[in-house]
């Protein structure tokens, strides 16, 4: 999936992760996130923000406000932060929703 996306043009940021309490591992990426949108703003036209995190809800209201939010894409509805929802107004789409645009063709054999 990274590779599509680079050959797509998207630029990829890794953020190192740290080990959580239950073997599995953790980012603390939101705030590094929304630092560096703000860092590339001018450099970037539109900004596509794929989370449910109300943390997200200043940084999404003021891509909104400078018409540089494309959409935000949230995997649930019913798990999405109210804030996010409201500040992304028309611009939020829920995967939930798209399950027949990206489903998998079911096979007839």
């Amino acid at each position: 999936m990274y590779l599509r996306l680079q050959k797509f043009g998207y630029i990829l940021v890794y953020k190192p992760v740290i080990p959580n309490g239950d073997g599995g591992a953790k980012g603390n990426v939101d705030a590094d996130l929304v630092l560096q949108a703000m860092l590339d703003f001018n450099n970037y036209n539109k900004a596509v923000i794929v989370s449910s995190d109300g943390d997200f809800y200043s940084l999404v209201k003021h891509l909104y406000s400078e018409n540089k939010l494309e959409i935000v894409i949230s995997p649930y509805k019913d798990t999405c932060s109210v804030l996010l929802k409201k500040s992304a107004k028309e611009k939020i789409v829920f995967i939930n929703n798209l399950q027949k645009l990206l489903g998998k063709k079911k096979s007839t054999a």
